[in-house]
């Protein structure tokens, strides 16, 4: 239902100048949420290559893999004078084995994302050689179709539906080819939501840090690095530590050929996710394609 939203809004936009204004990867790339920025976590830039009396829109898909788990994102975002940012995603988690071991063989969690981001000061290129940075504030609201697995979240004191309030500042240094990208986040959202929103005793939000920093090599290939820091509300849980959650991080190449295209490949650590069943550091793959209009 969100992408068909989705549709819906492209198919509204009014003709305007091409979205064709902003240097290439300036608009960043899709988050795994659907925001404008790196791919765990949002910037301050807006998605597109709109700028001034400009619309944009892109759309994406993102693999995720890892050791035990396997995670499909889909999305668009669509861009106004370089200020508004509205987006639209829809996560499939497969559970794998650990479903089967919880006795949920099959089970995929699936999550609808709806955001918004206002761009309200700054500008990462032309305050390029100052230390203003772009600011933007931006809210996710995240719905969780959880299957079977949705009375154990409500006996651990979870709900299925949350709203994530962030401040992103980015700083482009274009001489040096550097972008630094800090963000807080108020959430209380477990494993980004995939395992519900809050916990017994956890029911406030909570300020999380996102880090990012990205070095231009040359102007169609950019290297990085983000870390995403998680609140762990359901630990300790009626499992002891076994729902005990970890930091995010990733190190990520992006290439954009053109203005229409980029791809992007991670290698991501999403530490332990449902460590009672799977022990081990969940680490792997990340690959993602953009498409811009």
């Amino acid at each position: 239902m969100g992408l068909a939203l989705a549709g819906g809004l492209l198919g509204m936009m009014p003709p305007a100048k091409a979205a064709d204004g902003k240097l290439l990867l300036t608009g960043g790339v899709s988050s795994i949420d659907g925001a404008a920025g790196g791919g765990l976590t949002p910037w301050a830039v807006t998605g597109s290559y709109a700028t001034e009396g400009q619309w944009g829109a892109t759309a994406h898909l993102t693999s995720v893999r890892t050791g035990d788990y396997a995670m499909n994102t889909g999305g668009v975002t669509v861009a106004w004078n370089d200020q508004i940012e509205l987006s639209l995603a829809r996560q499939d988690f497969d559970t794998g084995n650990t479903g089967t071991a919880l006795g949920l063989p099959g089970l995929r969690l699936k999550q609808n994302i709806v955001g918004a981001k206002w761009h309200f000061a700054g500008d990462a290129v032309l305050d390029s050689d100052t230390w203003m940075p772009q600011l933007a504030v931006g809210i996710e609201s995240k719905t969780l179709d959880a299957g079977g697995l949705a009375p154990t979240l409500a006996a651990l004191g979870a709900r299925t539906d949350g709203v994530d309030v962030y401040l992103s500042a980015t700083k482009l240094f274009l001489a040096q080819g550097v972008l630094v990208n800090g963000t807080l986040r108020t959430t209380k959202a477990n494993q980004n939501g995939l395992l519900g929103f809050g916990g017994t005793g956890h029911t406030k939000m909570r300020l999380m840090p996102e880090v990012s920093l990205a070095w231009l090599l040359r102007k169609d290939l950019v290297v990085g690095v983000e870390y995403r820091a998680k609140p762990d509300n359901l630990n300790p849980s009626i499992l002891g530590a076994g729902l005990k959650e970890d930091d995010w991080k990733d190190v990520f190449v992006a290439w954009a050929p053109n203005k229409h295209l980029s791809l992007t490949l991670a290698h991501v650590d999403l530490g332990r996710i449902v460590p009672a069943v799977a022990a081990r550091r969940q680490t792997g793959t990340y690959l993602s394609a953009q498409v811009a209009f």
